[in-house]
């Protein structure tokens, strides 16, 4: 289940995501905004990083205008690892290597196209995990010493 959100900036970009997620039948709970109106983003990373927390979701999909208040403000939370992705060979990489559970994706500088992609590529890699899962495991000591 993806836990889909944004801000006014990356509304219609969300509403046409979530279009190819339905053709694909791809499970998402969209914890808004449900319009254009001018809000905050970190409203709705919060609400997707509580999501995953919960574990009513296993990843996030966040977009605002650039990808880049949503990521700083989804990683505030304990257990996100969340990057904004640019292309489809980010997302390899974000989910082969760091097991990104969060993408944010900037709707001024991608098409939904690109959008797709992206999307695609990241839920189609698969973690690596060995040493990879050692630098987690050191994520999480740091996490655990700093996130109080």
């Amino acid at each position: 289940m993806i836990a889909i959100g944004c801000d006014h900036g990356g509304y219609k970009l969300k509403q046409e995501i979530k279009k190819y997620l339905d053709e694909k039948e791809i499970k998402y709970n969209d914890v808004g905004c449900m319009n254009e109106e001018r809000t905050d983003y970190p409203i709705y990373a919060k609400k997707v990083a509580k999501a995953i927390q919960s574990k009513e979701c296993n990843v996030g999909i966040l977009l605002c205008r650039s990808g880049y208040g949503m990521c700083v403000a989804a990683n505030k939370f304990k257990g996100i690892r969340a990057a904004s992705i640019f292309n489809e060979e980010s997302a390899k990489y974000a989910k082969a290597d760091d097991d990104i559970n969060v993408i944010t994706l900037g709707g001024d500088y991608l098409t939904l196209n690109e959008c797709i992609c992206i999307i695609r590529n990241w839920l189609g890699t698969e973690f690596k995990g060995g040493r990879y899962e050692e630098r987690l495991k050191m994520l999480e000591k740091i996490e655990a010493e700093n996130m109080k």
